[in-house]
């Protein structure tokens, strides 16, 4: 279980699925896509009968393992044409504002608590070769005519509390939250018209006119309509079967800090760093006054991790919170553990109906919370015979290629990463 779950409040009320049900619409996936996807469906269909199924607590699935940055612009600079990639970068933008101002739409008109932060996000840089490449993320902001500003070392040290910073770029597009508490209590806002079932996988499929048929272990759901927002898992349901290349990414949580430790920490009551190197570590400070630390990516074996994953990752983690915090070492961490991350060889993605009244939407390849609500929102759109303008730009994304076989892709996952990791240096 996250250490985002475990602080995020009350647990919502359990209500797996069981018997046979009739819907319009069957949703499967509880994440960013999913939760969207059921909202915005529901409220373009008022008369319309939707449910969301999710096979974990909606909170505790990967969504709400993220990191907590909903992102407008990702900063990619290893993408060999991210600064020149102008149209690629504006559409990237126009969709993920889109997703920020629907997430944006469920805080202010239906009182999500989730610890909003539109403070943006600063790019931190602890080496010369990251500072390299802030400078080349800058230059594409500059093309894009985004605006930024420069923190320099006695800023960035003051707001951290630690020296290992030497230089950050602040972009103030991003919004900070705590995504577990999003998740659970936008469920709990969602329109009167859906019923939402945890703990509910789906375990067969039979897609067919009138009604789909989705069985769940304790019954089946029978749908005119069927959104799969299941990120990679929707290769299980017999689409773009074996594109996935599933990882997993591991954060630390530290308990809550107290006084004398908080003056340790910067003067910055709540931050998010964004390594300038993407294998270096990401570092939340929230507004409990817990850090969170994540570095370090495996390849999914069956879209799976295990405890020694999560307890290898947490000795690295450990290893970069002393770096920035040498003199607070000793407070370790109270939880730790991993999100799944599916990614397309090419970068491609899945967008749009994938039989008669199925419509899937799934590898949003990093940046998942702006993406994923965009992309939710515009798959629900599409199934209810709408059309938008992030609709025509999704429908022009390449597919997931395939990628090399499974044994040579882990392998190659696993040598790539453990070189990158070694290059990243101190920015891990």
């Amino acid at each position: 279980m996250s250490g985002w779950y475990t602080t995020s409040g009350p647990e919502l009320p359990l209500l797996p699925q069981t018997g046979d049900v009739n819907c319009d619409c069957l949703v499967i996936g509880g994440g960013w896509m999913g939760l969207h996807a059921a909202r915005r469906y529901a409220e373009l269909n008022p008369d319309s009968s939707v449910i969301l199924v999710d096979a974990d607590r909606i909170g505790n699935n990967a969504s709400g393992r993220c990191m907590g940055f909903v992102i407008d612009l990702a900063h990619n600079p290893r993408k060999q044409d991210f600064v020149e990639d102008i149209k690629g970068n504006k559409e990237e933008l126009f969709v993920n504002l889109e997703g920020i101002a629907y997430i944006r739409s469920a805080v202010e008109e239906h009182g999500v608590d989730c610890d909003w932060d539109p403070q943006g996000k600063y790019h931190s840089a602890a080496t010369a070769h990251g500072v390299d490449d802030l400078r080349r993320f800058s230059e594409a902001l500059d093309a894009l005519g985004q605006r930024y500003s420069w923190v320099d070392t006695a800023e960035i040290q003051a707001m951290t509390g630690s020296k290992h910073y030497i230089k950050a770029l602040h972009h103030p597009g991003t919004i900070l939250l705590q995504p577990a508490k999003y998740l659970k209590n936008a469920t709990k806002s969602l329109p009167a018209n859906v019923t939402v079932h945890e703990n509910t996988p789906i375990v067969g499929v039979q897609f067919g006119i009138p009604r789909h048929v989705c069985e769940t272990p304790a019954g089946a759901i029978r749908a005119s309509k069927v959104i799969i927002c299941a990120s990679g898992y929707l290769t299980r349901f017999g689409f773009f079967k074996d594109r996935a290349i599933p990882l997993y990414t591991f954060a630390s949580m530290t308990r809550q800090l107290i006084d004398n430790e908080l003056s340790q920490v910067g003067n910055k009551p709540a931050y998010g760093l964004i390594p300038a190197n993407s294998f270096g570590t990401t570092v939340r400070r929230t507004v409990d006054n817990r850090l969170i630390l994540r570095n370090v990516y495996s390849y999914a074996t069956d879209f799976k991790t295990t405890q020694r994953d999560v307890t290898r990752a947490r000795v690295q983690q450990q290893i970069a919170f002393d770096r920035r915090w040498p003199g607070l070492s000793s407070i370790g961490f109270e939880s730790s553990w991993g999100g799944l991350l599916t990614l397309a060889q090419n970068g491609g993605m899945v967008f749009g109906e994938l039989d008669r009244n199925v419509y899937g939407a799934a590898f949003c390849n990093g940046t998942g919370v702006a993406r994923g609500a965009a992309f939710g929102k515009a798959v629900a759109e599409l199934a209810a015979g709408r059309s938008s303008p992030v609709i025509d730009i999704l429908k022009t994304r390449a597919k997931p290629s395939r990628p090399y076989p499974k044994a040579v892709t882990a392998l190659g996952v696993r040598v790539v990463t453990a070189v990158r990791f070694r290059q990243a240096g101190a920015e891990v």
